[in-house]
C-alpha cells in the first residue's frame, strides 16, 4: 500500500487535470471521497472534473451540504480519454455505469476502494478492505501528497467516514477511524447541520411510503431473513424519487428476530436491486458475488435478473446453502 500511495501521489502531483468518478447511485462515502479529493487537488492548483455514471444524472438531496459540487458534470461531459482517471468507492468496473468506457481509455487509473469484493482494477490500485471507508483511503493519499487539507475537503471526507461507519458503530470501525473523525472535525464546519441533512431530512411523502413498505414486511424464519419490496408504481404514486429511499434498509435491519435484512427495489429498467445487511452470521459479500454483486461482509448488494418472487426465492436458497 505504501508504494501504491506514493506512486499515486507522484502521478497526481504531475497532472494538470484529474478526472474523478464514483459508483452509480452514489452514497455519501462515494461522493464525499470523490469531492474531498477534488477539493484538495484544486487547492494545490489542479483542475478536476467529477461525475458518476447515472443516466439520467440526478443529484442526491443532501449534496447541497457538500462543498465542491461545481466540479460535477453529467457523464456526457466527462472526459472520454482522461490522462489521469481516479475512481472512488467503486468495487467493480460495471459500477461505473455510463463511465465504464473511460477507464479502458485512460492513461493512469488510480482505483481507490475498500470493498472486500473489489476486482483489483486500475494501474495503481489503492485498495484496503480493512479501511472503514473510501474517505479514509483518500485521506491517506492526501497525506502522501503532502500539503494542508482545506476545510471543504475535510467536510466532504467527514461525511463519507461518518456514514460508512454507521456513525462509528459498524464492524469496520477501528481506533484509526475514530482518530480520523476527530482530526477531520478539527476543521471548522457545521457537523450538526451536515448530520441533519444526511439523517434527518425526510419528506412527508417518504414517511407515508415507508408506512406502506413496512405493511408488506415479510419474515422467513427458517433462514432468519426479513425483507420488503419497493416498486416503481410505489414511487410514482408517492411522488418520491428512488434516491430518497436509500435509508429504508437501515430501518428494516433493526428487526431483532432476523440476522439478514433485505430491501428489494425495482429499478427504472424493471430489474430488482437487492440491498442486504447482516447482524454477523452471514458473509453477504460472498453471497452477493454469486449474483454478480458485491460489497462488505455485513453489507452488500446485487441486481437480480429475475422477477420479485424468484428474486426472493433465490436469496432464501442462497442463505440456506450458506448455512450448510
Amino acid at each position: 500500500m505504501s508504494y501504491e500511495l506514493s506512486h499515486a501521489a507522484e502521478v497526481l502531483g504531475a497532472a494538470d487535470t484529474v478526472a474523478i468518478a464514483c459508483h452509480i447511485n452514489p452514497d455519501p462515502d462515494a461522493l464525499g471521497s470523490m469531492l474531498g479529493l477534488s477539493e484538495f487537488l484544486r487547492s494545490i492548483g489542479k483542475d478536476t472534473v467529477c461525475s458518476f455514471g447515472n443516466e439520467p444524472f440526478e443529484l442526491p438531496r443532501w449534496l447541497s451540504e457538500l462543498p465542491g459540487a461545481e466540479a460535477l458534470v453529467p457523464p456526457s461531459s466527462f472526459p472520454k480519454t482522461p490522462a489521469v482517471f481516479v475512481t472512488c468507492d467503486t468495487a467493480s468496473l460495471e459500477r461505473l455505469g455510463a463511465l465504464v468506457g473511460r477507464a479502458s481509455k485512460a492513461g493512469e487509473v488510480i482505483w481507490i476502494d475498500h470493498h472486500r469484493s473489489n476486482d483489483d482494477l486500475g494501474t495503481i490500485p489503492i485498495i484496503d478492505p480493512d479501511a472503514s471507508s473510501t474517505s479514509e483511503l483518500v485521506v491517506r493519499l492526501i497525506d502522501a501528497m503532502g500539503g494542508e487539507m482545506p476545510d471543504s475537503a475535510a467536510k466532504c471526507l467527514y461525511a463519507g467516514l461518518v456514514t460508512d461507519t454507521g456513525r462509528f458503530q459498524y464492524e469496520a470501525v477501528t481506533p484509526e477511524a475514530i482518530r480520523l473523525g476527530a482530526r477531520l472535525r478539527e476543521h471548522p464546519f457545521d457537523h450538526a447541520k451536515l448530520a441533519q441533512a444526511l439523517y434527518e431530512d425526510n419528506a412527508y411523502a417518504y414517511l407515508k411510503l415507508l408506512g406502506a413498505v413496512l405493511q408488506r414486511l415479510n419474515f422467513v424464519e427458517e433462514v432468519g431473513l426479513v425483507w420488503t419490496s419497493l416498486t416503481q408504481v410505489d414511487l410514482a404514486e408517492a411522488n418520491v424519487s428512488a434516491s430518497d429511499t436509500d435509508d429504508l434498509i437501515d430501518i428494516i435491519r433493526t428487526a431483532r428476530e432476523a440476522d439478514v435484512a433485505a430491501v428489494i427495489k425495482q429499478q427504472a429498467d424493471g430489474r430488482f436491486k437487492v440491498s442486504a445487511r447482516s447482524r454477523g452470521s452471514h458473509d453477504l459479500a460472498k453471497l452477493a458475488a454469486t449474483f454478480g454483486g458485491g460489497g462488505h461482509r455485513l453489507a452488500a448488494g446485487y441486481t437480480s435478473k429475475v422477477g420479485l418472487e424468484e428474486t426472493v426465492q433465490q436469496l432464501v436458497n442462497a442463505l440456506k446453502e450458506a448455512a450448510g
